[in-house]
């Protein structure tokens, strides 16, 4: 169920508190400081389903070992496999080694600047076309992954369930309506940041540390703490044989 009421939530005041915090407050982590596409997509690969804190090695190993997408394409996936032991969702870092091999064949060794091609890549996602679109090509596209849809269901105090497929596109809708030609990866970081930081799951939002604590209808509401739903799950079906 959503919300029957509608949100006041001015979303260009959104995007420009948030880059501002952004500035001062984003962590200074090693993927930040570079505009490099392949490591900010090994980055984003890596911290998919893995903490920070649990990545920053892997990353940090996986480079030295796979310095460019030629030297990753050209490694045997054993030893790509190897240096992924521990990381789990295996399928993550074999499909990292179909895209290079076929970034080497298609591409030149190079990720290509579009949305739509780094797409169609194995193992990519809208939210990683996303990230790597405007973080290192500065395409003004969204990356809306669970923390940034945490954020919108709070916002706006919305009670449809956060993996409903058109909440979701309706998200990516929304965001992309706000990136800022000059700093669209920056937007994209701060919602992630914010998410990560702040607006954390399980019912433990740090709403007083919030930049945008004013504009939250959840938080208004005394909602944030519940928010987002997920759908029931189905019930098991449980069938007796002999």
């Amino acid at each position: 169920m959503k919300n029957d009421q509608q949100t006041y939530v001015p979303d260009p005041e959104v995007a420009s508190r948030l880059l501002e915090w952004y500035g001062r407050e984003g962590r200074d982590l090693p993927w930040r400081r570079t505009r490099d596409p392949y490591r900010i997509w090994i980055s984003e690969v890596i911290l998919q389903q893995t903490r920070v804190a649990q990545g920053m090695s892997y990353y940090h190993r996986f480079l030295e070992l796979f310095p460019d997408v030629a030297a990753l394409a050209s490694a045997p996936e054993d030893l790509v496999l190897k240096c992924w032991q521990g990381l789990g969702y295996y399928s993550r870092v074999r499909n990292l080694h179909r895209a290079a091999v076929l970034l080497c064949e298609e591409y030149g060794g190079e990720l290509p600047a579009d949305y739509d091609r780094l797409l169609a890549l194995p193992g990519v996602g809208e939210y990683t076309a996303g990230a790597v679109a405007s973080i290192a090509f500065g395409l003004p596209v969204p990356a809306v992954d669970g923390n940034v849809l945490r954020v919108a269901v709070r916002l706006d105090n919305d009670f449809t369930p956060i993996t409903d497929a058109k909440f979701k596109k309706q998200t990516r809708e929304r965001f992309a309506a706000l990136m800022p030609s000059d700093r669209p990866g920056d937007l994209n970081q701060s919602l992630m940041e914010l998410g990560a930081t702040v607006c954390l799951p399980n019912g433990a939002p740090r709403c007083d540390d919030c930049p945008i604590q004013h504009l939250c209808e959840g938080f208004h509401r005394g909602n944030a703490a519940v928010l987002p739903l997920r759908a029931a799950k189905k019930a098991r079906r449980v069938e007796n044989r002999t």
